[in-house]
């Protein structure tokens, strides 16, 4: 097992490094010290080809004028915060609305856009990097200076773990998660419609106009959001639900687990033989479907557009702070925000 690294460009006079995690059996996986962005991992289909399974850019500029996240780790707070300000004993924060009137992913600069510190990490079966970023009071309108760690953990079994913590020293809220686009047919030959999702769930939250949750869980047995028995994301985009419609004819979704503690999504493409099974201790998962990928970008030769990518961002359920009977995301002093997300990657 190794661990590369290689200038990839410059923000705010830094040096933006591309570190690349490799195990035993090649597969690999390439991240910035920019926004903890995973830019390229490779791994075999079932005939041992290694190709790329996540979208990214060659080049830095491209991150920096056309991105929608892809990759990074997002916070403080992921998805959207209704009307871009919330209450906390009584005070009243307001936040940059980046998506007006609303809050989005951390806001402008969120910690998808900011320098954070490495450290390589060197096991005897495993590989990866810890990142460090202090985030100030008051940054982006969030109260207390938040201490965060990010850990890459990439394994000889083919599993690359993802790890969050933060301490804060002001009552605040913090929801974080990572934003990589998948595709499993390697390269990006194909768009994700054939992909097949599977997990246990029987709800999911209903989204308003504004593809923010209006506080109601839907049943989603016998749905196009029902995912128990597997179902190809297709008939998603094609559904008449009126919640896909209202998405853009997709997913951009919390679907929630049905059980509290571990659980489990599995994700395949059956022309590659890839499958990919994420482990999460998460509440729910956003399905995203990529129904606004259209733009006048490419990546790696091929243009950007709609459903090239499917996002499955495990975290606490979003605009949280302004529905009291979802699970909370308010983070104490003294206590410590933790989450942790499995990849594993099979033929």
């Amino acid at each position: 097992m190794k661990i590369t690294d290689s200038e990839f460009g410059r923000y705010e006079e830094e040096t933006v490094i591309e570190y690349t995690l490799v195990n035993d059996s090649g597969m690999s996986v390439s991240c910035l010290n920019y926004g903890c962005v995973i830019s390229k991992i490779m791994v075999p289909d079932s005939n041992g080809n290694l190709e790329n399974v996540v979208l990214g850019f060659e080049q830095f500029d491209d991150y920096m004028k056309w991105s929608p996240y892809f990759g990074a780790v997002i916070g403080r707070v992921a998805g959207r915060i209704t009307g871009a300000e919330f209450e906390l004993d009584g005070l009243v924060y307001r936040l940059a609305a980046n998506e007006s009137p609303n809050h989005i992913h951390g806001g402008k600069k969120g910690f998808s856009s900011v320098m954070w510190r490495a450290e390589k990490i060197e096991e005897k079966n495993a590989v990866g990097l810890k990142f460090f970023y202090r985030s100030p009071n008051g940054e982006e309108g969030y109260p207390g200076n938040l201490e965060t760690t990010v850990t890459y953990l990439l394994t000889n079994q083919n599993e690359f773990e993802i790890t969050f913590k933060a301490r804060t020293d002001q009552k605040t809220v913090v929801n974080m998660t990572n934003h990589s686009y998948f595709n499993l047919s390697g390269n990006l030959k194909r768009d994700c419609a054939e992909h097949k999702l599977q997990l246990e769930s029987e709800s999911f939250l209903e989204l308003g106009p504004d593809l923010l949750p209006t506080g109601k869980i839907i049943d989603a047995v016998n749905t196009s959001f029902d995912f128990q028995q597997g179902r190809k994301l297709k008939e998603g985009l094609d559904s008449s639900h009126p919640q896909n419609v209202l998405a853009g004819k997709g997913y951009d979704h919390p679907l929630i687990f049905s059980k509290k503690g571990e659980n489990t999504i599995e994700l395949s493409d059956e022309e590659s033989g890839r499958k990919l099974e994420i482990t999460t201790d998460q509440p729910c998962v956003i399905l995203y479907t990529s129904n606004q990928l259209n733009g006048p970008y490419s990546m790696s030769g091929v243009q950007a557009r709609n459903y090239l990518g499917v996002c499955l961002e495990t975290q606490g359920f979003p605009d949280a702070i302004h529905h009291p009977e979802f699970p909370t995301v308010i983070l104490n002093p003294k206590e410590l925000y933790y989450s942790t997300t499995k990849y594993r990657f099979y033929c």
